[in-house]
Formats: C-alpha cells, structure tokens, sequence
C-alpha cells in the first residue's frame, strides 16, 4: 500500500489570474482540492517542496496528507499545469479522498529476477512497453508499485498483464485485452547474425535457380541440335 506523504499548504481565499500571478511570485504554486461532495478549496505549496516532489517521477501516484494549518486532508494529485517555456509547475489540482472510495491510478512497475531470465543472461535487452499500469483501487488500498517476475522468460518472450499479481480489490483499467508490459528483445549482434544467415540462404537460392536455368537451357540446345541431325 502507497504510503501517504505530507504536504505543508496554505489556505486562500482569493482566485483569478491576479491572485495567482501574486502567490507565484512570493515562490509558491496556487492549487485546488476538490471532489469527495464537498466544494472545491483553493490552496497554495510551496514551489522548492513541490519541484522535488514532481523530481521523483511518482508524483501523481503519491497519496498525500494536506496540511493547511487548520484543516488535513487526505489527497491525490491529478493534474500539473506547466509553463509553456520554463516547464515550472504553474497549478496543481489535488483530488480529495473519502474513505470507501474506489480512484483510477497510474501505478509504478517493478522488473524482478532479471538474472533468472534466460534471455537477459543471453544478451537479450528487457524492452518496457508500460514503465505504469493504470488501475482501479480503492483509496485505502492503492500499491505503491506492481511487480513482473523475469524468471525463465527467454528471447521473445513478454509479460502480460495477466501475469501480474494484483492485490485484492486492485484490478486494471483496460480490461478488453492481455496487453503488453514488456518483452525481451534480442541483442543487436544475434539479430546480425541472422540477417546475415538469412542473406546466405537468399544467395544460395538464386545460384541454385540460376544453375537450374542453365541445365534446362542445355538441354533445350541438345534436343534442337539432335532434331537439325
């Protein structure tokens, strides 16, 4: 289960543009936190805490405890709006949790025994189709990652969903098909080699054809010489 991170806010009572070019400036990021049927209430973090909270690539899968000083509330982020040019994070909205709640969440997977894969051990390179897995969970239950288990898988081979152990209550989003997670893809030095067989092969096929053309051409000569006779 996800462990749930504080998150130091302040309460404000202001919105609009002007406000929040105002809360920027003093360093930190308007935001909302809204949902559970209740309105929604505008907030503001600090920008140096939330920049390293977005640097460990997990921040929209994060629980978090908001602080405000009067009030914590238990969240989800859902969106981060960013500046078009300088990428810094310019609002923030923040989904409030009920308890009993069931959210869809993008989850972090983890590659295990990557030293019992024959195809690793070969040479092979572990290809991530979906480094997450969107997933339903109820709020109280959310992992903070999913494993795939490498061992035995060879050249070729991939994880599926369905190979996944999901904890209880925890199902994906995408339920019409076995989709992808990752594959073990052959190296480059094997993939030359057969490129190169299979050149061989095509090379030998048009001398055999070539010589083939040749003795029915032979014989076609033979058989008007002796009919001239």
């Amino acid at each position: 289960m996800s462990k749930i991170e504080p998150l130091v806010a302040s309460a404000r009572d202001r919105a609009g543009k002007g406000a929040a070019r105002a809360i920027r400036r003093e360093g930190h990021v308007p935001a909302v936190i809204y949902g559970g049927k209740q309105d929604p209430q505008p907030i503001s973090v600090e920008l140096r805490d939330l920049n390293k909270k977005l640097a460990t690539g997990k921040f929209l899968s994060t629980l978090f405890m908001v602080d405000t000083g009067s009030d914590k509330i238990r969240v989800i982020p859902r969106d981060v709006q960013y500046h078009p040019v300088t990428d810094a994070p310019l609002h923030v909205d923040f989904l409030r949790l009920v308890e009993g709640a069931v959210i869809s969440v993008e989850v972090p997977m983890v590659f295990r025994n990557d030293e019992e894969s024959p195809g690793l051990t070969r040479g092979g390179t572990l290809n991530v189709v979906r480094h997450s897995v969107e997933v339903n969970a109820p709020v109280d239950a959310i992992p903070d990652h999913l494993e795939a288990d490498l061992t035995g898988l060879d050249i070729g081979d991939g994880v599926h969903i369905s190979s996944i152990k999901l904890p209880e209550g925890v199902t994906p989003t995408i339920t019409d098909r076995d989709f992808t997670i990752a594959t073990i893809a052959a190296p480059s030095a094997l993939l030359s080699e057969e490129a190169e067989a299979e050149e061989a092969e095509g090379e030998e096929g048009e001398e055999g054809a070539e010589g083939a053309e040749g003795e029915e051409a032979a014989a076609e000569d033979g058989k008007e010489e002796k009919s001239e006779e």
